[in-house]
């Protein structure tokens, strides 16, 4: 008797909130790239201003008489300065990946000569600048830390 029946199943729109929870989490993975490479501007005129800093502070803790020697710390701080630097410049330089504009996102990630999805691409650029400001962020802390140890020793 209930296999004759006809049985109505409701159904509703999703709720507001969970709309704009995706229009969010679409808006957060485009806009991570830009947000990294507004950090790798800051990080180039950081460590194009801490050695200037590092000359204007030991040009006061020595007075007139202010000769820097190549102390090896010196070089090697220099050295971590400049490959900050450059890191930071590659991380703003545009990369070319193979993206299939037609795919918008896939349930497994893409294989090695399979071009992107678009939200993969997104994503993969993000943490192919993190990488490289992460190395950055490093190199340069590494030649502050050397320098203050230069100018203690």
């Amino acid at each position: 008797m209930s296999s004759d029946r006809e049985y109505i199943i409701e159904s509703f729109a999703p709720p507001k909130g969970d709309d704009e929870l995706e229009k969010g989490f679409a808006a957060i993975v485009v806009e991570q790239p830009k947000l990294l490479d507004e950090l790798a501007k800051q990080l180039v005129t950081l460590t194009l201003g801490i050695p200037a800093l590092f000359a204007t502070i030991l040009k006061l803790t020595s007075g007139e008489a202010a000769v820097l020697t190549l102390h090896p710390f010196v070089v090697w701080a220099f050295l971590c300065w400049f490959v900050a630097l450059l890191l930071s410049l590659a991380s703003l330089m545009p990369c070319r990946w193979n993206v299939d504009r037609q795919v918008v996102r896939r349930e497994e990630p893409a294989a090695g000569g399979q071009p992107l999805s678009i939200e993969e691409f997104f994503l993969k650029s993000a943490l192919y600048k993190r990488r490289l400001l992460i190395a950055a962020s490093i190199c340069c802390f590494i030649g502050i830390t050397l320098a203050g140890r230069s100018i203690f020793q």
